[in-house]
């Protein structure tokens, strides 16, 4: 096929600007930069080939674009020594962040096994991934996520990242930036590569076996890639770690304002006791509590007066695991054939199978735990709860049933029905077609493609309970025998009701639990059709050089159902109720670029370009009118070796499916009651309103010291809106290179990044709707639509804060990127490459109008967001000929748990002042600062070598390895539960590592 060639010696000068970088291969992470450094030195009759990069379809070099793009090549990705992709993007680039990862989706219920990134912490689902510059089917309903463990390692040839909006580019859901994994093109013969790992603390286990093979074939005119992967992550338990060993229940008190801990004699200073005595039980006990824990059986299984909760209760925490156990496997096939010396036909198949299965604790309820219940034929909702036990129950002990008066409560962990599984499984096809040529004698060049892909996901979780059962087989009464045990309700009898005894260890009969066991099932089949077409060439001349554009078209049809088992919902199981729900979105695209030369060697300036691109799309939601996308670009380099980029963009996205239609779907999120502590005379924010609430003033009355406690369940479903419409971001980036001649082999690029987006869909926080409803200028009740929104039970207890989604006010991401690189030849003795990446949040931030005006929650350093001010990396490599070691720092900011406990304690520390200052003898001299608030920057630092090996025969070996975190940084102390709002599963965070700490790996490279 006939190439395009670049004739302009300008654009090669800016390809100049990185040269050292992409020669030696030293710098993992490139920033684009401009210069003519060596530029100057060529004339302009040397010609570079032009190739498709993912900032535009506009054929140029990767270089002399006005909008910042990252890359990691092969050697890159190879001295990471992560097994997955994503993780690899995380630990590499600061501006990228972890989406869901085996480390921190142990608490999801439909996301475990996914890897997702987030460009510039605005959500996955805002960070537009492709492949070859192709949109992928999803692979989750949650919205359009691209499982990077979907791709075969060994097809991956490099990743780019353009930062900024690109939704003039690529349509939808570029707004933070895009993703473009680039996979293998021309490489001939076979490799096969075999890596592991494990943490030197034990666990964590990684195994990965990449095999390729690619081969020309019909005198050239074809060529054929297959590609394989298998990677098995053996997950690491808390059993495996010293600090989850510990039980921490942590609560800072605002009278003594000392740190506290839960103990056996309930909470205490922190500073009289040792974390031997923390203790965090549940009275969800194996062999049952009763009575208001007058009674329970203890680990000898004899009925016991005088349970104590900390001391007697159950310890769930060991049974979450720190990272979830996944296997991969992934197939890949890449086919081009030349049809003729003018149309090249190209054709791409890949197949993933990715399988999580994360292991938890079993169900544990208590008499007045409620669920959700769907009338299957009316679909009307209601709660239900297991309820209590009448003391003439045959299984109720005599002691009990004396003591007892109308009723028996319990509370019980049961265990013989079986720890709670779930196993998640997705299979991802995905599959395009297209055909490349030239036309008009060879000075345009054309792109017409069709794509298919299909996702399937099969959740099966095992062990729920079905609370319908369990009340029918909680009613049991003799039968006419007077001996045999039956359930008193003749219908549930016919049913199969088998009744059940709760109390002891061991006393539900294998019967019995098979009876009330529920496993639930949550089908997804995501289905994706795309259709495009493009040209792309040269227009006319001006003064300063050659209009280059690119025009064309896409369409995209989405298709997604939601499936599972509408018999259980109306059995009230003890999971998160996912209704059944399908529909489908379709969209009709044309865009249009161009690049117009405006300036060269004019004047002293080397060049001036402007990138210009449009796009047209028709959706068919019908919120959505012609959506409009655009962007404006400026390319200058005033002075040899310096340039200065500007870029301007409207990007946009669409809602997905789930986001327009879903009914409420059950999911946890972590929430404080705004009415804890509530008493008759409280004054705190929002307490007048919360004792208003009639069932919080039965919570009251029924606590013992007339202080409500929360113990809300965090169950807080995500529900769709019809009635969304488009959310659309402007962002500008303005930025400079440096190149300069007196220091050869130094490269620089700083870039600042503004990205507003208006009627953004997002959820309001729990905490905002909780203090909309209590504590605003709106009075509490039912003209408060917030207060519509929080549902509590009969003794005040929170048990969900419905989330629905709403194109709210604005969301803000400002910052910049600053990178660093320096190449030096030592002649004899090899060649050292510096390289440095940092990311400054300057603000990252979301809006609302609430009830009183403008509402505005700040992110950025903050732990409970995952955001950290500051990220940077730092290496330095030094390669020998065929040896390559790399030292690499990574950098993480200081954070603090959440600016709402900031607030809370500055509050109370004037407070306290105060008093002090007028001599209140109550005050405290020295109060303590609540632990768990402030986290100081987190520094690891990597070690990598490689070496290839010459042979004697017709294959080259090349071993490499290398320890990550090797003075094994676990990160700072994140408690599993309390006043913290940021929980730690085991006390880790996922953000510093979760627990895996140490990690050493080898691995083996075969070519021939």
């Amino acid at each position: 096929m006939n190439k395009q060639k670049l004739v302009l010696a300008i654009q090669l000068a800016l390809l100049s600007s990185v040269s050292g970088m992409a020669v030696a291969q030293e710098v993992e992470v490139q920033q684009t930069q401009s210069s003519t450094q060596q530029a100057t030195q060529q004339n302009a009759e040397e010609k570079v080939e032009k190739i498709a990069i993912t900032g535009t379809r506009i054929k140029r070099d990767s270089f002399s674009m006005a909008t910042p793009m990252m890359s990691m090549d092969k050697d890159a990705l190879e001295d990471a020594g992560i097994g997955e992709l994503a993780d690899i993007l995380v630990d590499e680039i600061p501006s990228i962040s972890a989406g869901f990862s085996n480390t921190n989706s142990q608490s999801s219920v439909q996301n475990t096994g996914l890897s997702t990134i987030d460009l510039r912490d605005l959500g996955t689902d805002r960070t537009l991934t492709l492949i070859d510059g192709r949109r992928a089917v999803s692979n989750s309903y949650s919205g359009n996520y691209i499982s990077l463990s979907t791709i075969p390692s060994s097809m991956v040839d490099r990743v780019e990242i353009i930062s900024g909006g690109a939704s003039a580019i690529y349509g939808s859901d570029a707004i933070a930036g895009v993703v473009n994994i680039i996979t293998e093109s021309g490489k001939t013969g076979f490799e096969i590569d075999v890596r592991g790992g494990e943490s030197t603390l034990g666990g964590a286990r990684e195994f990965t076996v990449d095999a390729g093979y690619g081969q020309t074939f019909d005198n050239e005119r074809g060529y054929v890639y297959l590609a394989a992967s298998w990677d098995r992550e053996f997950g690491l338990d808390q059993s495996e770690r010293d600090r989850s060993q510990y039980e921490s229940s942590y609560d800072y008190n605002t009278r003594l304002l000392c740190n506290e801990m839960n103990t056996i004699e309930g909470d205490q200073c922190m500073r009289d006791i040792t974390p031997d005595d923390w203790r965090e039980r549940s009275d969800n006990t194996p062999g049952g509590t009763f009575e208001g824990n007058d009674w329970f059986y203890n680990t000898d299984n004899v009925l016991t007066a005088g349970f104590v909760e900390e001391r007697d209760g159950f310890n769930y925490e060991p049974f979450d695991k720190l990272k979830i156990p996944n296997t991969k496997t992934a197939l890949a096939l890449k086919m081009d054939y030349e049809l003729t010396d003018d149309v090249k036909a190209k054709f791409q198949v890949h197949y993933s199978d990715n399988h999580s299965v994360n292991a938890k604790a079993p169900e544990g309820q208590d008499y007045n735990d409620d669920e959700l219940l769907v009338d299957p034929v009316t679909g009307e909702p209601s709660l239900v709860i297991p309820g209590t036990i009448s003391p003439d129950n045959p299984f109720v002990p005599t002691e009990i049933a004396e003591s007892a008066g109308s009723s028996v409560s319990w509370d019980r962990a049961f265990v013989e029905v079986g720890n709670i599984v779930n196993d998640n499984q997705r299979k991802t096809l995905r599959t395009f077609f297209g055909l490349q040529g030239t036309a008009f004698d060879g000075q345009w060049d054309w792109d017409l493609s069709v794509g298919y892909g299909k996702f399937k996901q099969e959740q099966r979780r095992s062990n729920e309970i079905s609370i319908v059962k369990l009340r029918n087989a909680l009613d049991a009464e003799y039968a006419a025998d007077g001996v045999t045990i039956q359930c008193a309700d003749a219908s549930a009898r016919a049913e199969g009701c088998v009744p059940v005894n709760i109390f002891g260890y061991g006393s539900i009969s294998p019967e019995a639990a098979d009876y009330i066991r529920a496993n639930p099932i949550i089908d997804t089949d995501i289905e994706q059709i795309t259709l495009g077409g493009y040209m792309t060439g040269d227009l006319f001349e001006l003064p300063a050089g050659t209009v280059s554009s690119a025009f064309g078209f896409e369409y995209r049809k989405d298709e997604q159902e939601v499936y599972v088992d509408s018999a259980l919902r109306a059995l009230a199981i003890t999971f998160n109720d996912v209704p059944p729900f399908k529909g489908d979105v379709s969209v009709t695209e044309a865009f249009a670029e161009a690049a117009v030369p405006l300036l060269r060697n004019d004047e002293g300036r080397q060049n001036l370009t402007l990138d210009l691109s449009l796009r047209l799309a028709d959706y068919s939601q019908k919120n959505i009118d012609l959506m409009a996308s655009y962007r404006a670009g400026v390319l200058w380099e005033p002075l040899e070796g310096y340039a200065i980029r500007a870029n301007y963009a409207r990007a946009q996205r669409a809602p997905n499916i789930t986001e327009l239609i879903s009914p409420p779907r059950g999911d946890y999120d972590g929430f404080s009651d705004i009415c804890d502590g509530v008493t008759m005379t409280s004054n705190e924010p929002g307490h007048d309103a919360c004792r208003q609430d009639e069932r919080v003033l039965a919570g009251i009355a029924l606590s013992e010291d007339g202080v409500f406690e929360d113990q809300n369940t965090g169950y807080s479903p995500n529900a769709g809106n019809e009635n969304l419409k488009e959310e659309t971001a402007d962002t500008y980036t303005l930025g400079i290179t440096v190149a300069p001649s007196q220091i050869d082999g130094l490269q620089i690029a700083l870039d600042y990044y503004d990205i507003t987006i208006e009627d953004a869909i997002t959820q309001i926080p729990n905490g905002d709707i909780l203090r909309e409803c209590y504590d605003s200028s709106v009075a509490f009740g039912d003209g408060n639509s917030f207060c519509g929104d929080i549902t509590r039970d009969s003794e005040g207890q929170i048990t969900q804060i419905i989330q629905r989604q709403f194109n709210l006010s604005e969301e803000t991401a400002r910052g910049y990127d600053l990178s660093v690189a320096y190449k030096l030849d030592l002649d004899d003795l090899g060649s050292l490459s510096f390289k440095a990446d940092m990311n400054h949040v300057i603000e990252r931030s979301a809006s609302f109008e609430g009830n009183d005006g403008l509402e505005v929650n700040y992110y950025q350093g903050e732990l409970n967001s995952g955001i950290f001010t500051d990220r940077a990396t730092a290496s330095v490599a030094w390669r020998y000929d065929d040896l390559r070691i790399r030292w690499r720092t990574k950098y993480k900011g200081p954070v603090v748990d959440d600016y709402d406990r900031v607030e809370q304690w500055e509050e109370l520390k004037a407070e306290n002042q105060a008093a002090l200052d007028a001599g209140d003898p109550d005050a405290i001299v020295n109060p303590e600062t609540p632990y768990y608030l402030f986290y100081g920057s987190y520094i690891t630092h990597d070690i990598s070598f490689s070496y290839r090996m010459e042979t004697q025969q017709d294959y080259d070996v090349k071993l490499y390895g290398g320890v990550r975190n090797v003075f094994n940084n676990l990160g700072p102390w994140v408690p599993n539960t309390g006043d913290n709002y940021e929980t730690g599963r085991g006390n880790f965070e996922s953000a510093y590592g979760g627990g895996i700490g140490r990690f050493a790996y080898a691995g083996v490279e075969l070519r021939f």
